[in-house]
């Protein structure tokens, strides 16, 4: 499965990989904090709004669905990686997104959105310094033949 997880896509006459992105596994696990205390707080005020007597249960469910979902997903979203070329994106399961095909790029809390002309949307996750993710594919656009 960790194939998957890697671009597999073959580099072209020429194209040399200038930066690779890899997910943090301190910002993984300090975005699953966050998340489970929104759907601690969320689970709280929906069961108060419905006058549940035990409110404390949904920080209970909120904890417990996020902790089930972050070691599950662990193992996978900590390999995946993203790579930077002269000329493309290449990410996991075959995409690759030409330079001047993408439209836009933003962040996501930890995560960097890459919009394509076409719509696609794809997402570099748990950056450890999104702005430089972001700044090095906006680098490699400038200079990259597209």
């Amino acid at each position: 499965m960790t194939e998957a997880l890697t671009p597999t896509t073959p580099l072209a006459d020429g194209e040399r990989v200038t930066a690779s992105f890899h997910p943090d596994r301190a910002t993984y696990w300090r975005d699953h904090a966050w998340l489970a205390a929104l759907a601690m707080a969320a689970g709280m005020a929906i069961l108060w709004a419905i006058g549940n007597p035990h409110v404390w249960t949904g920080a209970v469910g909120g904890l417990a669905a996020i902790a089930v979902r972050a070691f599950y997903l662990a193992s996978d979203e900590l390999q995946v990686r993203w790579d930077l070329t002269d000329r493309r994106l290449l990410g996991p399961q075959g995409r690759a997104i030409r330079l001047g095909e993408i439209e836009m790029i933003r962040t996501l809390g930890s995560a960097v959105q890459v919009v394509t002309r076409g719509g696609d949307k794809h997402l570099l996750k748990y950056q450890p310094d999104r702005d430089a993710t972001r700044a090095a594919i906006e680098r490699a656009m400038a200079g990259g033949r597209g």
